[in-house]
C-alpha cells in the first residue's frame, strides 16, 4: 500500500508542475519543473563558488588558467548571445571561470549565473581549446537549461519534503547544502553522486554543441573527447562520468545533432 507520505510528495509534484513551475528548456520546448527564483539560486551559487574556490587550490599555470578563461570568454558570449535568440533573459549571469588544481580528479561544472569551475584532471583529455570547448560548452548548457533549478526543485519535493528553500536553509542546512552541489555536479564529497538523466544529458549534449559552434569552435570534435573519456574510465569512471554518462549511445545523440550545430559553425 501506498503510504500517505508518498500521498503527499505526488500531491506537491502535481501542484507544483501544473501552478508553480512550469518553465520551458532552450530549443527543445521541454516543460519543466523548476520552483526555485533564479535570484535566490544565484546567491547560492556566489556563496557555494567562494566555498569551494576557498577550500581548492588554484592553478598556478598561466597557460592552463588563460585557456580557461579564453574559452569560457567566448562561450559566455556565445551563450548570451544564444538566449537572446531564444527570446530568454540573461539578466543574472556573472560570469566567472577558475581552474582548480587538482590532477586527480576529471571533472568540471557551471552553477545557477555561469560560475564555472574546470579541473586541472580533465585537461589531458581535453587536449585543446576545442576540447575544452566540448566540457565547458556542455557544463554551462546544463545551467542555461536550468537543470541544476529542476534538479534541486525535485530534491525539495522528494527528500526534503516539499518545504520551501528558504524554510530547507533554517531547518536543514547541511543537506539542503549537499542537496544543491549534487544537482549542479559539483559535488566531490558529498554522499552519492546522482547522474544527470538522459534526458537532461540529451539536453545539455545539443546546447552545448550549438555553443561551441557560435564560439567558433569545431562541434566536431565533441565525438573524439567523448570517446577519449571513454576509453580512459576504465573499470572506475572519473567523477565527469558518474555525473555524466557517457555510453555510445551518447556519442550516437551527438551525431545526430552535429548537422544543426555545423549550420552555425564557421571556421575562424
Amino acid at each position: 500500500m501506498i503510504s500517505q507520505r508518498l500521498y503527499r510528495i505526488a500531491a506537491c509534484v502535481a501542484f507544483a508542475y501544473f501552478a508553480l513551475g512550469c518553465a520551458t528548456v532552450p530549443v527543445t520546448g521541454r516543460k519543466q519543473l523548476v520552483l526555485l527564483p533564479d535570484s535566490q539560486l544565484a546567491t547560492m551559487s556566489l556563496d557555494s563558488y567562494r566555498q569551494v574556490l576557498k577550500e581548492s587550490t588554484l592553478s598556478s599555470n598561466a597557460e592552463q588558467v588563460a585557456q580557461v578563461k579564453r574559452v569560457g570568454s567566448r562561450l559566455a558570449e556565445a551563450s548570451e548571445q544564444y538566449l537572446t535568440q531564444q527570446g530568454f533573459s540573461t539578466k543574472g549571469y556573472a560570469w566567472e571561470f577558475n581552474l582548480i588544481e587538482d590532477d586527480s580528479t576529471i571533472n568540471a561544472w557551471c552553477m545557477s549565473g555561469g560560475k564555472v569551475a574546470v579541473y586541472t584532471g580533465i585537461l589531458p583529455i581535453t587536449r585543446n581549446d576545442a576540447g575544452l570547448a566540448v566540457v565547458m560548452g556542455h557544463e554551462i548548457a546544463h545551467a542555461l537549461a536550468k537543470h541544476g533549478n529542476e534538479r534541486m526543485s525535485q530534491g525539495l519535493i522528494v527528500q526534503l519534503g516539499g518545504i520551501a528553500l528558504s524554510e530547507a536553509l533554517k531547518a536543514k542546512p547541511k543537506e539542503t547544502h549537499d542537496l544543491f552541489m549534487v544537482s549542479y555536479g559539483a559535488a566531490t564529497q558529498v554522499g552519492a553522486i546522482l547522474p544527470y538523466s538522459r534526458l537532461h544529458e540529451s539536453e545539455a549534449d545539443r546546447i552545448g554543441l550549438t555553443l561551441m559552434a557560435m564560439a567558433g569552435y569545431d562541434p566536431r570534435e565533441a565525438i573524439p573527447f567523448w570517446e577519449r573519456m571513454n576509453a580512459g574510465s576504465g573499470s572506475r569512471p572519473p567523477q565527469f562520468l558518474s555525473t555524466h554518462p557517457a555510453p555510445q549511445s551518447r556519442i550516437d545523440n551527438i551525431r545526430k545533432h552535429l548537422p544543426e550545430a555545423l549550420a552555425i559553425y564557421r571556421a575562424p
